[in-house]
C-alpha cells in the first residue's frame, strides 16, 4: 500500500509539472542594423504560449535606463499570443549598442532574456551612406515657429508650449528625444509618424527651477537626416507667483498695512 500511495504521488507531481504554460519566442534577438541617431529604435518580440496553463507575464527589466520595455499585461491563455516590446533611445548615443531584456513569468522557464542591437549613426555618417535620390526622399521636420515666451511663472511650475510639426519631406517623419542643458523640458505627448505633408502637435512640459529671466535651448531630434530640430522655451522665473504680483514692477517699495 505504501509502495502504491509513493507511485499514485509520483504520478500526481509529474502531472501538475506538466501543466504549466511555455513562453515560445518567434525570435530572441533583434539586429536593427544602422538607426539613425535620435530615432527610437522599436522591436515587438513576439510569443506563444505553447503550454496547457495560462501565462502571466509578472515583469520585464531593461539591462539599461537607455531601453524602456512594454509587454502584454493580461493572462495569455494556451495557443494564444502576446508580445514584448523593446524601445532604444538613440538620442546622444552614437555606436554600436547591444541590451536585453529580462522577461519574468510563471511560464516552465519563468526567466527569458531577449537582446536587441544595432549601430547608431549620426546624421553626417547617415548622409554619407544614402544616394541624392535617397536623401531627397528623406523626411523633413519643420516646425511652425523657433521661439515660445512662457513670460512669467513660478520657480518648479510645469508650463505646456504646443508646437505644430509638418512633414515637408517624402517619407514618414518619426520624432525622437528631446535634449537640453537644463534637463527641464519634455514630452507630455509623442505623435506617432508623421505622413509625408501631414501636421502634428507636439507639447513641451517646461518646469525651470532657476529664477531669473531664462532662454533654454532645445533640440528635438527625429530621423530627418539633414539635421535635427532646435527651438527656444523663454521665461522669467520668480520664486513665488502671487507675491510677486503684490509689488510694481518698477521696484518701488510698497507699504503693506
Amino acid at each position: 500500500m505504501k509502495h502504491l500511495f509513493s507511485f499514485l504521488l509520483a504520478v500526481l507531481l509529474a502531472g501538475a509539472a506538466q501543466a504549466q504554460g511555455v513562453l515560445t519566442f518567434d525570435k530572441e534577438l533583434h539586429d536593427f542594423g544602422s538607426v539613425p541617431e535620435g530615432t527610437m529604435a522599436t522591436h515587438e518580440f513576439r510569443f506563444k504560449n505553447t503550454g496547457n496553463q495560462p501565462i502571466i507575464i509578472a515583469n520585464v527589466q531593461a539591462s539599461c535606463g537607455c531601453t524602456t520595455p512594454d509587454w502584454t499585461k493580461t493572462p495569455v491563455l494556451p495557443g494564444k499570443t502576446g508580445i514584448v516590446k523593446a524601445v532604444y533611445s538613440s538620442a546622444g548615443r552614437p555606436g554600436v549598442f547591444n541590451k536585453t531584456v529580462t522577461v519574468t513569468s510563471n511560464a516552465t522557464t519563468p526567466s527569458s532574456v531577449l537582446t536587441i542591437k544595432g549601430n547608431v549613426l549620426n546624421k553626417e555618417q547617415m548622409k554619407s551612406s544614402l544616394t541624392p535620390q535617397q536623401i531627397a526622399q528623406s523626411p523633413r521636420l519643420t516646425l511652425d515657429r523657433a521661439v515660445h515666451n512662457f513670460g512669467k511663472m513660478e520657480a518648479g511650475q510645469s508650463l505646456t508650449a504646443k508646437f505644430t510639426v509638418k512633414n515637408t519631406g517624402k517619407q514618414d517623419l518619426v520624432l525622437g528625444a528631446i535634449t537640453s542643458q537644463c534637463y527641464c523640458v519634455g514630452y507630455k505627448n509623442v505623435p506617432g509618424p508623421i505622413k509625408p505633408g501631414q501636421s502634428s502637435v507636439v507639447e513641451l512640459v517646461y518646469s525651470q527651477r532657476k529664477l531669473g529671466e531664462q532662454a533654454e535651448p532645445v533640440v528635438i531630434t527625429s530621423n530627418d537626416i539633414t539635421g535635427d530640430a532646435k527651438l527656444t522655451l523663454k521665461a522669467n522665473v520668480v520664486q513665488d507667483l502671487n507675491g510677486s504680483s503684490m509689488v510694481k514692477e518698477s521696484g518701488a517699495s510698497v507699504p503693506f498695512k
